[in-house]
């Protein structure tokens, strides 16, 4: 159950996929549910995101990004005792989700390694062997990050932030729904291309803020 709900753009969320699944239903039904909840307009831009997923055929299809809120008024026509035991689990975990975002985020190793060299600094003659260590630890954290950097590619969380930078492109970039798949195709194509991968999945980490200018700039061929 840890992983009804994940964290986007700072906010606990969970996805139509998600919740097919753990409801038991076809991902169809789920999305024409969220379609026909009949909510207003306000709410539902401010609890639902269209985006998409790649599906086993390499195909873009559509999903929803959803918020409490909105998996709430969601999961209120999903009834009987198995949706029950559901509903509680995600709503569990939407809370513990919020309360970890609350939480004072972790010291980053620049502040981690400014406190450890506070405590071994209150000796004076400690001073000159702890700045040995502190330059040989950074010429060592450097070298690790480099190589890092160079071998790690994205995670979950951040190819869906490739997947809804796509998404919003195209969708900005074409309002007739039925001419977005090439358009989904091309750009996929040129984002292997240009970063030399088989798959978006496959960017570098270090990439990543490039890969999204990238998308954000990008212009198919076919528009002047």
């Amino acid at each position: 159950m840890n992983k009804l709900v994940f964290v986007e753009n700072g906010q606990a969320v969970t996805d139509s996929l998600t919740v097919a699944e753990v409801f038991g239903k076809e991902h169809a039904r789920v999305m024409r549910d969220i379609r026909e909840l009949g909510c207003s307009e306000e709410f539902r831009v401010g609890n639902f995101a269209e985006s998409t997923y790649v599906n086993s055929q390499n195909k873009e299809m559509p999903m929803y990004f959803m918020s409490k809120k909105g998996f709430t008024l969601l999961a209120m026509g999903y009834t009987g005792k198995e949706a029950m035991k559901f509903k509680e689990a995600y709503i569990d975990e939407f809370e513990r989700m919020e309360d970890e975002l609350k939480k004072p985020r972790p010291l980053s190793e620049r502040e981690q390694l400014v406190a450890a060299m506070k405590l071994s600094l209150e000796s004076a003659e400690e001073l000159t062997q702890v700045k040995t260590e502190v330059v040989e630890v950074k010429s060592e954290v450097k070298e690790v990050r480099s190589m890092v950097e160079n071998q790690i590619t994205l995670d979950h969380g951040e190819q869906r932030r490739v997947q809804i930078g796509i998404a919003s492109r195209i969708y900005e970039l074409e309002k007739n729904k039925e001419s977005r798949p090439p358009l989904f195709a091309e750009l996929y194509r040129e984002i292997r291309n240009r970063f030399g991968v088989t798959s978006y999945k496959d960017i570098k980490r270090k990439d990543m803020q490039a890969a999204l200018d990238y998308i954000e700039a990008w212009v198919p061929r076919r528009v002047s």
